[in-house]
């Protein structure tokens, strides 16, 4: 069986479940104590994912490149603790505690507890790093859940040693959901799909599926150049910009936009049609802004430098005819997408003419990568 094949028969498997598939009902041994590490990388959205509904449920579904350089890593140690009543946990971040991070994994385990019960016989150290700049409009918050919930599910995995690896990434995918929505495609898989959508088999609000359809080679081991033109925290945090979309007067219209945007890159990413991903893939980008900027509160996420390195873009793709384009996530930085063939080119650009709109001159080189890693 090839793999596309394989892929599309655990695309179908995906398609049948439900939550409750994922409520843990017995384990088969026990544990006392134990350690584990794992690395999860940040995600960038195609087609974005921007408005949901309870339950961390997308309003619309959204597609991804898995990245490689920028990760979290977080290791989790537990211990069985006496009292099983409450959720108990230590936190370190880089190396400090952090304290104002413990009342979202708290959140967190609780939304998680109907699925993972054993979370109260444990008590959990939690340390996490970051390869990339927390709350700079790189997804901190996406590849910090899915490293964490990569961790749990190795626990439950070491409680129930029948768990199928297909069960094992779908249900992890499904947790992190539940910490972050675009963690969920932070889990497994060079391209991403979240959101039930009419032509992606086995596509699901519930968790991430890998993209069912082998991608040209033009896509292959892409390049994502990150311009950080703004490090410090985001103006907007996601969960607000999310809620805007409940009452906004264009929302009804941009959930549609995406059905069909993601429709039309299906066929690009099997095509290898660069011009088409290039004008997707920006107005997908200035999109996501737009609903921000006619949202009730308004916001403008965008910097003057945002805006000067997209028209420098503009002008070296028209003069050079080299197929590189940008994005946005819910901030000012911008990721430059390009082939590998033509890496050398557009670093080149990117030094001479767009590092001095970033803040200190940063920048930082990704690529699409595999998905999160047993350290």
């Amino acid at each position: 069986m090839s793999n596309t094949s394989k892929k599309v028969s655990l695309l179908k498997l995906n398609f049948m479940r439900t939550e409750t598939d994922f409520i843990a009902k017995s384990f088969s041994t026990t544990i006392d104590n134990g350690t584990y590490t794992w690395s999860a990388p940040s995600n960038i959205a195609l087609v974005k994912y921007w408005g949901k509904k309870a339950h961390q449920i997308p309003s619309n579904p959204s597609i991804s490149l898995t990245l490689n350089a920028c990760k979290t890593i977080t290791k989790l140690s537990f211990n069985a603790k006496e009292d099983k009543t409450t959720f108990s946990f230590d936190l370190v971040f880089e190396g400090q505690p952090k304290e104002d991070f413990k009342p979202k994994i708290q959140k967190f385990f609780e939304r998680i507890e109907l699925y993972c019960p054993f979370l109260k016989q444990y008590h959990f150290s939690i340390d996490t790093q970051n390869t990339f700049p927390h709350s700079s409009g790189i997804a901190s918050s996406a590849s910090g859940m899915a490293a964490l919930a990569m961790n749990i599910m190795s626990l439950e995995k070491a409680l129930n040693q029948e768990m199928t690896d297909d069960y094992f990434y779908s249900k992890a995918s499904f947790l992190a959901r539940l910490g972050s929505g675009s963690a969920c495609r932070s889990i497994k898989g060079e391209v991403v799909v979240w959101g039930i959508h009419a032509e992606i088999e086995g596509s699901s609000d519930l968790f991430g599926v890998e993209f069912p359809v082998a991608v040209h080679s033009n896509f292959k081991n892409f390049q994502d150049t990150i311009l950080l033109v703004d490090k410090g925290e985001k103006q907007v945090s996601s969960t607000v910009g999310h809620d805007l979309m409940h009452n906004h007067p264009f929302a009804e219209q941009r959930f549609q936009q995406a059905h069909e945007n993601l429709s039309k890159l299906k066929t690009v990413l099997e095509t290898g049609d660069l011009d088409a991903f290039v004008q997707i893939v920006e107005s997908e980008a200035l999109t996501l802004h737009a609903m921000m900027m006619t949202s009730m509160p308004y916001f403008i996420l965008m910097k003057p430098n945002t805006l000067e390195i997209i028209n420098r873009i503009w002008e070296f793709r028209r003069t050079s005819n080299i197929s590189v384009c940008f994005t946005l996530d819910a901030g000012a930085n911008v990721h430059v997408l390009y082939p590998e063939n033509d890496s050398v080119k557009v670093l080149q650009f990117i030094k001479n003419e767009l590092i001095g709109y970033c803040q200190n001159g940063q920048y930082i080189c990704d690529a699409i990568g595999q998905g999160s890693l047993l350290i």
